[in-house]
This record gives C-alpha cells, sequence and structure tokens, in this order.
C-alpha cells in the first residue's frame, strides 16, 4: 500500500455566502459513479450520474479515482452546470480530490473546470472534506473511512492534514459473488491494520480507539458496516447523509474561503489562481 503525507493545515470559520456574481462558487464531488455539485445562493444542486455522450454511446470519464477523459469530464460539467451560474460569472471552485494519486487528479480536474471559467480552483482531500461535513474535531487524530462505488480509502487525518491514506480499487459495485460485501471490510480492515504496525507513534491508536468516521455509499450498507464493526472491535460513526458527505465538506470549504481569503484552509500547491 502507498502511504501519502501532507503538510499539517488549520480549522477556518464558516458564514454564509449570498448569491451574486462576484462572489459565485460551485463546489464539486466528482466520483466515477456520481457527479455532485453545490452552488452558492441555490446549495446542492446536481447528484447524478458521472458519464457524458459525445456520440452514439455513453462515456464514464473518470474511473476509480483517476479522470480518464479530461476533455469528457469538462463536457459533462459544461452540459450539468454552465447554466446553473449566474451570467458572467466568474465563480471560485473547489473540487474534492482521492486523496492518493489526488496529484494527478487536481491537474485534471483544474484542467476540466476550465469550462466554468473558474476566477480560482482550490481542491480538497475527500477525506478533510468528509470530516468537515461531519464538524469532527480535528485537533485530534481522526480517521476516515470512505467507501465509494469503485474506491475505498482509509485517511488518518492529524490537525486536519492528511498523515496517512491507504486505498483499493474496490467499491459498492464491485459486489458480488466473487466480491462479497464482506471483503471490501476485510479490505479496510487489512488496511488499518497496516497502518497500526508501521505507525511508530500512537496516533492511529488512538483515531482508532477514538471510532473511525465512515462516509460514501458503503456507509448506506449494513453488511459492509456490521463487519467492519466486528473485525475492527472498534465503534463507525457514520456521517449523516454519508453519501454526500465530501460535497457538503467543500461547500463549508467554499463558503469559508470566500469569507476569509487569505486562510482558506487549503495548501499552497492546491491552489491555483485565474
Amino acid at each position: 500500500m502507498t502511504v501519502a503525507r501532507r503538510p499539517r493545515t488549520g480549522l477556518v470559520r464558516h458564514r454564509p455566502w449570498p448569491l451574486c456574481r462576484q462572489c459565485s462558487g460551485v463546489a464539486l464531488d466528482m466520483g466515477s459513479a456520481r457527479t455532485r455539485a453545490w452552488v452558492a445562493g441555490r446549495g446542492m444542486v446536481l447528484d447524478v450520474p458521472t458519464v457524458t455522450f459525445p456520440g452514439a454511446g455513453a462515456v464514464y470519464p473518470i474511473q476509480r479515482g483517476s479522470i480518464v477523459d479530461t476533455q469528457g469530464t469538462a463536457r459533462m460539467l459544461d452540459r450539468l452546470l454552465g447554466h446553473r451560474l449566474p451570467r458572467f460569472a466568474r465563480p471560485l471552485v473547489v473540487v474534492t480530490a482521492p486523496v492518493l494519486d489526488g496529484f494527478a487528479y487536481r491537474n485534471e480536474a483544474r484542467t476540466a473546470v476550465e469550462v466554468l471559467r473558474p476566477r480560482s480552483v482550490l481542491t480538497v482531500p475527500s477525506a478533510r472534506a468528509v470530516a468537515l461535513a461531519a464538524g469532527a474535531d480535528l485537533s485530534r487524530p481522526l480517521l476516515v473511512i470512505d467507501i465509494g462505488a469503485h474506491l475505498t480509502e482509509v485517511v488518518l487525518l492529524v490537525d486536519g492534514a492528511v498523515f496517512d491514506a491507504r486505498r483499493t480499487a474496490l467499491g459498492t459495485r464491485d459486489i458480488d459473488d466473487a466480491t462479497p460485501a464482506t471483503g471490501i471490510g476485510d479490505a479496510v480492515a487489512d488496511m488499518i491494520t497496516s497502518m497500526l504496525r508501521q505507525d511508530r507513534t500512537s496516533l492511529t491508536v488512538d483515531a482508532l480507539g477514538r471510532g473511525p468516521l465512515l462516509a460514501g455509499g458503503g456507509a448506506l450498507r449494513p453488511e459492509i458496516t456490521c463487519h467492519l464493526a466486528g473485525r475492527l472491535h472498534a465503534p463507525l460513526r457514520a456521517v449523516p447523509a454519508p453519501h454526500t458527505a465530501a460535497v457538503r465538506g467543500a461547500a463549508k470549504l467554499l463558503q469559508a474561503a470566500h469569507t476569509h481569503p487569505s486562510t482558506a484552509g487549503t495548501d499552497p500547491p492546491e491552489r491555483s489562481s485565474r
């Protein structure tokens, strides 16, 4: 398994953000199965399949945490959001990104988002967005388990920043006779066990004892969560509406970035201005 480490970042406070051309903004969570969008002043406006139709058939431009068709992703965003933004607006866009392989994803996402004519683009690790949506106490170590349709990530946050991360290319859409629901729970348990073995501090132990935060569509599958709880011998804390947690957390960051643009809560390499 690959380990990701990031600089620590601080917390931010959030305030309401009114709708106007000068302060328009979009929060995006683009997964391989669903794309969700939150627009300033309007709330959640999209929760649709991640698909585009360049010709006679359907094309899926995002697969297992990677944007494999950047132009297709751009066409999809233009079709879904181009008519939903104020005319002549230059929105601030916040995009969630997988923790591992996130650099490539962020670059491709920024290119695709150009179709929305953003004045600035911020990216946020999906695990941090989930924690923000849950209102979690980020001053303490936190394990986030995000079980998506085709990708599952386990991330240890310390002071709100990624300290360790693991992933597996399995998700709820892979459940069948060959890959039962218990297989996803076993994969998550194995990733956390690997974290515990390699962590020379007590951070992972503390986070596990506190109870992992569970998000993604897999959090709605009791056959996964019950098996995982038994494997970990630890309480699991499901985020309310776990399938939309990432985009809601990105929306909080979007509001904070407008209210306090100098303390937006993202690392400098994850921001680009137009």
